[in-house]
């Protein structure tokens, strides 16, 4: 037992300010898993959104891959038209100085 009662006042306010102090300690604790909490709140909110921005970032280059492949084969197609138009015109010339022909010999008869 504690001896004077000097003694076990002095216990008694040691005690109450080691009460007083854990108080504060708790305060600020829960203030800091407030925050914390807030702070993981935020986080998920910012992987929900870059999980949502890969999602459609993944839907964009499927469809830029897709019109690239319809884009190549136009311009296949394109080519091979002109390739065709080429080769056409070539027999159109050739027909047009053969009937060029043909006609000035038959104006010179």
């Amino acid at each position: 037992m504690i001896g004077s009662k000097d003694d076990q006042n002095l216990v008694i306010t040691v005690l109450r300010e080691i009460r007083d102090e854990a108080r504060k300690t708790n305060t600020r604790l829960d203030a800091t898993v407030e925050r914390l909490d807030q702070t993981v709140e935020r986080l998920d909110q910012t992987v929900d959104r870059l999980d949502r921005l890969e999602r459609r970032q993944v839907a964009m280059e499927v469809r830029l891959s897709t019109e690239l492949v319809a884009v190549s084969g136009a311009i296949h197609e394109v080519r091979d038209l002109l390739r065709d138009d080429r080769a056409t015109r070539a027999t159109v010339l050739d027909h047009e100085t053969r009937i060029g022909a043909l006609e000035r010999t038959a104006g010179s008869r």
